[in-house]
Parts: structure tokens; sequence; C-alpha cells
């Protein structure tokens, strides 16, 4: 009996060691070890170890990151005027075809537009044709590039 209450208040003793925030951790001074002091506000000691869940209603959709392809419509210098042509010819692609996602960025040196998000070099040729066949857009070529994955 004796035996079960030393192992229970081993145990317990444990566990209460065990739940010690990483702050506190820091803080225990050990012999021959430095000292850290940490100077915050509590509320932010007490969100440690906590998850974090989005208030809004919408739930982002969840991607997955993988190499693909893309086509790109527009390729520009580091210019404000770039910046603006490659915004216009965004909103163009999404007015032709508003199932297209639309990429708009500026990658040093230049601002860049792309389009879609395709596994395949064939998926990628088919959408070539289609922003082609407007007559809208005249610097179209695929690229190889990180794609996102809608995981729905």
């Amino acid at each position: 009996m004796k035996n079960l209450l030393i192992l229970a208040f081993l145990l317990t003793a444990g566990m209460a060691n065990a739940q010690q925030s990483i702050v506190e951790s820091l803080q225990i001074r050990q012999p021959g070890e430095g000292v850290v002091t940490i100077h915050q506000d509590k509320q932010i000691t007490n969100l440690i170890g906590k998850r974090y869940i989005p208030t809004s209603t919408a739930e982002p959709q969840r991607t997955l990151k993988a190499r693909g392809f893309r086509v790109q419509v527009y390729a520009g210098n580091n210019s404000r005027q770039a910046r603006n042509e490659a915004n216009r010819v965004a909103q163009k692609v999404k007015e032709e075809f508003p199932d297209m996602p639309v990429y708009t960025y500026f990658q040093p040196p230049r601002w860049l537009c792309r389009v879609g998000d395709f596994k395949s070099m064939e998926e990628a040729h088919v959408a070539m044709r289609k922003l082609k066949g407007t007559g809208n857009f005249k610097e179209v070529s695929i690229v190889r590039e990180q794609i996102n994955i809608p995981l729905d």
C-alpha cells in the first residue's frame, strides 16, 4: 500500500512538471546553467500550447503545393506601368475565364501574370490555346512552377 501511494505521488508530480510551459521551464534556476528571464504579457504565456481556431465562418480552402505548369500571359519590367499592365491583363483573364485561377505577382526583376494550376503539360497546352484563341493575349507561354492543388 505504501509503495502504491509513493507511485501515485511520483506520477502526479511528474504530470505537473510535464504540464509546465516552455516559458516556465526556461526560467527554472539550475546549478551550472545560465539564467533566462522573460518579460512578456501574461496573456501571451497563456496562449502557449493552445491551438489557433479561425473565428471566421468561411473556412479557407486547403491546398497541396506541387510541381506543375501555369500559362504566362504577361511579363513586364519592375515599373509601376508594368504592375498596372499585369493587373489589367489579370482582370481581362478573369472576365473571359472566371473558372481559371489567376496569379499576379512581382518576381524580381519583373511583374508576372500567370494563369491556372495544371498538373500536366497537356492541360496547360489546352488552356494556352483557349487564351490565344481570344486574340487578347499576345505573350502566351507555358512555364513550370509550383502550383496549388485543392484538397476538397
